[in-house]
């Protein structure tokens, strides 16, 4: 099976077996360049895989502590308090911008939040219970960066594990389908050139 079936169909000279040593040549150094863009790809994803295990173990408690002063908020402030923070509030103060980051030709989204601008609500609970407000809200703001973080990070394995994939295939298509085919097919040639030399002599 190896032998015949698993080689190029060409005709045996001296300048196919150039081009076809060429193409060998070709094929083996790009199957080092990508087994090493796999390697480093296979690294960057341990490494996410850590991140996001850890900020997944502390997104508990940072959610749990954001929702209990929300709860010590509303028992101080009362529980119209809602409705007094969302009168002061026109516009988002705190937004997230994406970009790009790039490991070893694969584009990685990246997100980050960033502070636009301070909402007005420093007189919000100014009657009562002012500071679990500002509490709530710096609970929060701490929940929004572990979430934006994760969200971050769960995105950059994806996109790693889906090119982690495609790259391993071409990988193993090189070693095991292409350089296979090729060097079968030199040794074809020379077997052929061998032979027609000998019926030359003879």
């Amino acid at each position: 099976m190896s032998g015949q079936t698993q080689r190029l169909n060409v005709v045996p000279t001296v300048t196919v077996l150039g081009v076809i040593k060429a193409r060998l040549v070709g094929a083996t150094r790009g199957h080092a360049l990508l087994k090493k863009k796999s390697d480093a790809l296979t690294v960057q994803f341990r490494q996410i895989l850590k991140k996001i295990v850890s900020a997944k173990e502390s997104m508990g408690d940072i959610m749990k502590n954001s929702a209990f002063s929300l709860t010590e908020a509303k028992y101080v402030a009362g529980e119209n308090i809602k409705h007094i923070v969302l009168e002061n509030v026109q516009t988002a103060s705190l937004k997230v911008r994406s970009r790009q980051e790039n490991v070893a030709g694969v584009k990685l989204p990246k997100f980050e939040y960033f502070t636009e601008a301070d909402t007005k609500n420093d007189l919000t609970g100014l009657a009562r219970g002012g500071q679990q407000v500002q509490q709530c809200k710096a609970a929060y703001v701490k929940a929004i960066e572990v979430l934006v973080e994760l969200a971050s990070l769960q995105t950059s394995f994806l996109t790693l594990d889906e090119a982690i994939k495609t790259t391993n295939r071409r990988v193993n298509a090189l070693e095991n389908v292409v350089k296979p085919r090729l060097e079968n097919t030199i040794q074809y040639i020379k077997g052929e050139l061998d032979e027609l030399e000998r019926e030359d002599f003879f």
